[in-house]
């Protein structure tokens, strides 16, 4: 049983990705394999040849072979760095989230120079120039295991604001400075980058549907079985 709290709490980049238009776009290309990143629908799972995340992404695309021919998507921003570290020339979906687009170079930049010693950790979903002034570029477990192993005391994090909760949480001792998206959805400067999509789920519709069990997901039967096979690709090759 798959539950939902909230069904409008959907996923920018997932819906970057629909997947009667990765249908056409494979028919367009053939010969070539799907590599998706994780936050796909299932019926874009289903198109796919194998599944990856952010923290293992480099690892599978290098057991690949060197002359295969890839299509990665729908983030375009970690198949830029993927393409960049593996030297690879993957076709790039171009897909993006929309709490990673807003974060800005100049930004980070600003709070450099306030907080001169401290850590810029940026997520692979970040553009191109805000990779290039992070000290570490990785997913969310890299940031985690980093803060603990790092002696540095502060750290500027660029990616989904949920994040810090958790940073806080194994490192009390340690401060860590959200970047602010450069123009919120809003228009009002705002000192942190949140999803809309995530934030709809709150703990009163969590206890609901846990109790009443609803909303359900319900995922057509032939669309699962095909949905699985990258995954558990995912898993042979990480």
């Amino acid at each position: 049983m798959v539950l939902c709290p909230d069904l409008e709490a959907g996923c920018s980049l997932a819906d970057s990705c629909k997947a009667e238009d990765l249908k056409k776009f494979k028919e367009e290309h053939p010969g070539y394999q799907v590599i998706s990143y994780v936050n796909t629908t299932a019926a874009v799972k289903a198109l796919t040849d194998v599944v990856v995340t952010s923290g293992n992404a480099k690892k599978v695309v290098d057991q690949l072979p060197k002359d295969a021919k890839l299509i990665f998507g729908p983030d375009y921003n970690l198949g830029n760095y993927i393409n960049e570290v593996t030297g690879r020339n993957m076709l790039l979906w171009n897909g993006g989230c929309h709490v990673h687009e807003r974060f800005s170079v100049s930004k980070i930049l600003e709070l450099k120079a306030k907080y001169p010693d401290a850590i810029v950790m940026a997520h692979l979903e970040c553009k191109a120039p805000v990779l290039a002034v992070a000290d570490i570029k990785g997913s969310t477990a890299d940031m985690l295991r980093e803060s603990k192993n790092n002696t540095a005391k502060q750290f500027i994090v660029a990616t989904e604001a949920g994040i810090l909760h958790e940073l806080q949480r194994t490192c009390p001792d340690k401060e860590f400075i959200p970047v602010p998206p450069e123009i919120s959805e809003s228009g009002l400067e705002c000192s942190c980058n949140e999803c809309n999509f995530m934030k709809l789920n709150t703990l009163e519709k969590v206890y609901s549907c846990l109790k009443n069990e609803s909303p359900q997901i319900e995922i057509d039967s032939e669309i699962a079985k095909e949905a699985v096979k990258p995954i558990n690709r995912m898993l042979e090759l990480s």
